[in-house]
């Protein structure tokens, strides 16, 4: 298993961590990113990186994937 970080793409986070695509889909992030780093789609959404970054490893720690909208900040 890789360590997926802010430089990893969401392709590698969802093969590796599969619940986080739920993150994903409600934060407006797609999937199909042409290998792009998680950071830089977050920057161009106007999304945290770092907030970003903690609910997707809360979504692997805790297993539900479930990220509410207000919890996150924009940049």
């Amino acid at each position: 298993m890789i360590k997926c970080d802010l430089f990893s793409s969401i392709p590698d986070w969802i093969i590796e961590h599969p619940r986080t695509a739920t993150v994903f889909e409600q934060l407006g992030l797609d999937a199909s990113c042409g290998g792009k780093s998680l950071e830089y789609l977050c920057l161009q959404q106007n999304l945290n990186p770092t907030t970003v970054l903690r609910r997707l490893e809360d979504a692997v720690r805790d297993g539900d994937g479930q990220v509410a909208e207000s919890n996150y900040e924009a940049c």
